[in-house]
C-alpha cells in the first residue's frame, strides 16, 4: 500500500512541477518551444544540409548574408540573389574566405523580385549551373515605417509586389522542378508581424499575413508530395538592414539613418535557429526574444486581448516615431523620449 501511495504522490508532484519547468523554459526562450526542443534533441544542420544546392534571395545583407555565411561552412552549393551585384560579390568573397567552398560552388545571380518576368530565366540559370535546387530560401523583403493616413498607395503596392507577389512568383517557378524530383524545401522568412500586427507597419504586416495564408494553403495542396517540405520562419526584431531600408510615406523617401540595433537579437543566433528549423523540417517557427515572443503567443491564442494591448503600446510606438526615435523601443524596452 505504501508503495502505491508513494507512486501517486510522485505523480502528483510531477503534475505540479512540469508546468513550472515549462514556464521557466518559456521565460528564458528566444524561440518557440518546439524549435528549442529541436535544437536540444533534433537533427543537426551539419548532418542534414550538406551537399545541397541552396538558393538564397535577399543575400546581400542582414539575415540573407548571414545565412549564406553559415551555409557555406556546411559545404552546400550556394546561389546568392539580390539587386546589388557588388554586395553579392562581397558576400561571396566572405563565404569563400571562411569555408572550404570553391569558386564554382557559389553562383552570384542578380535578381529583382518585383520583376516577375525574369524569374523563369533565373530558375533555368540555376538549374543549368547546378542541375537541381534542393532548398529555396525566400528571404527578400522590405519593411515600412509610416502612418496609414500619411502613406501614398504606391507604398502599399510596392510592399505587396515585393514581399508577397515576388515571393509567390519565384516559388511558382521553382516548384515544378521540386515536384518533378518529388523533393525539396521551401523556406520563407516571414515576420512576427505576419502574426502580430503593429502600427506604422500596416502594409508590411499585410504582405506578411498574405504570405502566411499562401504557404499554409500551398502545403495542404502538396500533401501528396511528402518529400517537398515548407518551413515558415517568423523572426522578431533582428540586427539587420530591414529598418534602415524600410519604406516610408513615399516610395522615394528614405528612412533616417543611425538607428540603434544593439538591443535586437544577433543575426547569427537567428540564422542558427533557422538552420535547425530547416534540418528538422519544422513547418512554422517563431524566433524572437521576449516580450515580442510572448506577444506572438498572445496574438495567436487571445487575439482580442492582443489587439487591446497592441493599441495601448501603439501609442508609445507612434510617439517614438514622431519624436524621431526607433519605434521598436516602445515594445522591447518600453522607452519613449521622456525616458
Amino acid at each position: 500500500t505504501m508503495s502505491w501511495e508513494l507512486l501517486l504522490w510522485l505523480l502528483a508532484l510531477c503534475v505540479l512541477i512540469l508546468p513550472l519547468v515549462q514556464l521557466l523554459r518559456f521565460l528564458r526562450a528566444d524561440a518557440d518551444l518546439t524549435l528549442l526542443w529541436a535544437e536540444w534533441q533534433g537533427r543537426r544542420p551539419e548532418w542534414e544540409l550538406t551537399d545541397m544546392v541552396v538558393w538564397v534571395t535577399g543575400a546581400s545583407s542582414g539575415i540573407g548574408e548571414e545565412l549564406a555565411f553559415q551555409l557555406s561552412k556546411l559545404g552546400v552549393s550556394l546561389v546568392l540573389s539580390a539587386r546589388r551585384v557588388q554586395e553579392l560579390e562581397r558576400v561571396k568573397r566572405r563565404c569563400l574566405e571562411n569555408s572550404s567552398l570553391k569558386e564554382k560552388e557559389i553562383l552570384v545571380l542578380p535578381l529583382d523580385l518585383t520583376d516577375t518576368g525574369s524569374h523563369e530565366a533565373a530558375t533555368k540559370a540555376v538549374l543549368q549551373e547546378f542541375g537541381k535546387i534542393d532548398i529555396l530560401v525566400n528571404n527578400s523583403g522590405r519593411s515600412q515605417r509610416s502612418l496609414v493616413l500619411e502613406t501614398n498607395l504606391d507604398v502599399f503596392k510596392e510592399l505587396i509586389n515585393l514581399n508577397y507577389l515576388g515571393t509567390v512568383s519565384l516559388t511558382k517557378c521553382v516548384l515544378p522542378h521540386m515536384v518533378e524530383r518529388k523533393q525539396g524545401k521551401i523556406v520563407t522568412v516571414n515576420s512576427i508581424a505576419g502574426i502580430a500586427s503593429v502600427p506604422l507597419s500596416s502594409g508590411y504586416c499585410a504582405s506578411k499575413h498574405a504570405l502566411r495564408g499562401f504557404f499554409n494553403a500551398l502545403q495542404c495542396e502538396l500533401i501528396n508530395y511528402p518529400g517537398i517540405t515548407f518551413c515558415n520562419v517568423y523572426p522578431g526584431p533582428v540586427q539587420s538592414d530591414i529598418v534602415k531600408n524600410a519604406l516610408t510615406e513615399e516610395v522615394t523617401k528614405p528612412m533616417k539613418n543611425g538607428i540603434d540595433q544593439s538591443y535586437k537579437m544577433p543575426t547569427s543566433r537567428c540564422v542558427q535557429l533557422m538552420l535547425i528549423s530547416m534540418a528538422n523540417d519544422l513547418k512554422e517557427v517563431w524566433i524572437s526574444d521576449h516580450p515580442v515572443l510572448l506577444g506572438a503567443y498572445v496574438w495567436q491564442y487571445m487575439p482580442t486581448w492582443a489587439l487591446w494591448l497592441t493599441s495601448k503600446l501603439g501609442k508609445k510606438r507612434i510617439q517614438n516615431f514622431k519624436d524621431g526615435l526607433d519605434p521598436d523601443l516602445s515594445y522591447i524596452l518600453g522607452k519613449t523620449k521622456k525616458d
